[in-house]
């Protein structure tokens, strides 16, 4: 059986203009991810693998869809007697424990929205996300880290009524321990009764300024998932795919749960406490999944710490989003796996915009080409598009149709609806140009363009070129304000083991940049830094960059 035929009245094409002309997914009424997909998996397949989680320690569990379905009725009775109903909102710190996939099928099962936050927060941020969603609950992990930033929590926010903790032994006696009491109660029969139109997930986008916004998707965003899962991901029916990525992100809903199942793929949950490369090729090479979708920087540090081919053979479909990724190091992969890395790319308010599909070749460091899902185009400020080859705002054309899998409003802290549309387009705040096959190409976020003498400069084409030089093992370019230039670049670099920094290399590094791009582009300062700061999913956090090179700005 497959679940996604249900959905696709065709799943396979004979080329990209094919699948860009024919592709559809058919949206039926009142669509429950937890009845429509997890509990027909259940009762068609009872045995059928759904997660396959594991740990650096050797511990490993596997899930079927039969266990996530009792686990969840169990799990919806438990977060309804404790007072959670359909409407209310619950933030998340649960790393990617198994627990996750049970409590947020529970969730979407009663109604209730998941609100996904990442464990690195400190106090003040979750406090600004439960006031800001006005959460009833917060269900966190028991980490010493995560309970020293949750203590506070209950005499900040007015309208946190529960915190429940996820342990392996007993959680804090001053909070509700979830294995101890969702395992006695009975199975939750009912339905939610909500429609499409309802929330189901809200996202906290990460801006350049300013606290982040709500994105909120509705009831229907699993289905916008298929085109990930599908034809980016190319993940298999009884197939293992692995994402890696913290349950706080939305990466993690893009290849950790909803396109996935659709599909019929199971998740391989890999549930490290600190990112390591070698303990992750370890896993791969243990437990063999058949798709990966990983960062570009756990790309860089997996060929960086010795990546060999037997730590991938079983897999057979390689992607990447998040962040742009280098073509030096697409090729170096491919030199050691066979196959070329497909880049992806969207963001927490949607579903792949544009991807290197399987019908068309990799040009590595391209987006690849727009998916059908969106009207896609690459404007200039007045809204007229832009030439091949010239840089502009990557936009979503939406007119007054409904966009599937993109956000339905942003909410502020204050709980207003914000449109995310304006004038019929979706502003992605990307720039990019096309070329003249129609290829997408990465410059940067239209925030991290630096604007100096009168130039426009991207950090991806920079940071390339850096991440190639035999003394960089990461880089990240941000601009550095200056009075004469308006701003210049600078580059925060992280050298290998080995190298130090010194004026000496500071010369070596602007000079070949300056051999390896237009000259203008180099960094006019060189900072070298002991650790790039990122998220839990690799992906580097510009903002921070631009405090440690420039404290005061």
């Amino acid at each position: 059986m497959e679940i996604l035929n249900d959905y696709l009245p065709r799943s396979e094409f004979e080329s990209y203009s094919d699948f860009k002309k024919n592709f559809k997914i058919t949206v039926p009424r009142n669509f429950d991810f937890a009845r429509d997909v997890v509990d027909r998996w259940a009762n068609f397949e009872p045995d059928k693998r759904a997660v396959l989680y594991c740990t650096d320690d050797g511990f490993s569990k596997t899930l079927t869809f039969t266990d996530i379905s009792e686990m969840s009725r169990r799990a919806a009775t438990y977060f309804m007697n404790i007072g959670i109903k359909k409407g209310d909102r619950v933030v998340t710190l649960l790393r990617r424990r198994w627990e996750y996939w049970i409590c947020a099928v529970a969730l979407h099962r009663i109604g209730a929205v998941v609100v996904p936050a990442s464990i690195q927060l400190n106090t003040k941020d979750i406090a600004y996300r439960i006031k800001a969603a006005e959460a009833k609950m917060l269900l966190a992990i028991d980490d010493s880290y995560v309970l020293s930033q949750i203590e506070p929590l209950k005499g900040m926010c007015r309208s946190l009524k529960e915190i429940v903790i996820v342990s392996d032994g007993n959680a804090p006696e001053q909070y509700r321990d979830f294995h101890a009491e969702y395992a006695e109660c009975d199975f939750f029969n009912g339905y939610s009764g909500l429609g499409n139109d309802d929330e189901m997930v809200i996202y906290f986008t990460s801006g350049t300024s300013g606290y982040p916004k709500m994105a909120v998707h509705d009831r229907t965003y699993p289905l916008g998932h298929i085109v990930t899962a599908k034809y980016m991901q190319c993940v298999q029916n009884n197939g293992l795919h692995l994402t890696q990525a913290d349950s706080g992100w939305a990466k993690f809903g893009w290849g950790n749960i909803y396109g996935q199942w659709i599909c019929g793929s199971a998740i391989l949950a890999y549930d490290p406490i600190r990112f390591n490369p070698r303990e992750m090729m370890k896993i791969m090479e243990t437990y063999k999944p058949t798709s990966l979708c990983i960062p570009p920087t756990m790309y860089r540090f997996l060929l960086h710490d010795g990546l060999e081919k037997k730590h991938v053979e079983s897999i057979k479909w390689f992607s990447t989003a998040g962040e742009a990724l280098s073509g030096d190091v697409n090729e170096a992969f491919y030199k050691i796996s066979g196959h070329h890395i497909h880049e992806g790319y969207g963001q927490s308010e949607g579903t792949p915009i544009t991807c290197g599909f399987q019908w068309i070749s990799v040009r590595p460091a391209s987006m690849g080409k727009p998916s059908p899902m969106y009207k896609t185009a690459i404007i200039r400020p007045d809204g007229s598009r832009c030439n091949k080859g010239e840089e502009g705002e990557v936009v979503i054309l939406t007119g007054t149709k409904k966009q599937l899998g993109l956000l339905r409003w942003y909410c502020d802290e204050n709980g207003e609806r914000i449109s995310p549309i304006e004038n019929g387009v979706y502003h992605t705040g990307d720039t990019a140009y096309e070329d003249e096959d129609g290829y997408y190409w990465y410059v940067g976020r239209t925030d991290d363009m630096i604007k100096c003498s009168g130039y426009r400069i991207g950090p991806f084409e920079i940071e390339s070129v850096l991440n190639t030089h035999p003394a960089v093992k990461e880089s990240a370019i941000v601009g550095y304000p200056d009075e004469i230039r308006g701003q210049i670049v600078c580059a925060a670099i992280v050298l290998k083991e080995g190298f130090e920094g010194s004026d000496e290399l500071t010369k070596e590094l602007q000079s070949y940049v300056k051999k390896n791009t237009a000259p203008y582009k180099y960094p006019r300062i060189v900072k070298y830094i002991a650790e790039m700061p990122k998220t839990t999913s690799g992906k580097i956090v510009r903002k921070q960059v631009k405090e440690i090179v420039n404290p005061h700005s």
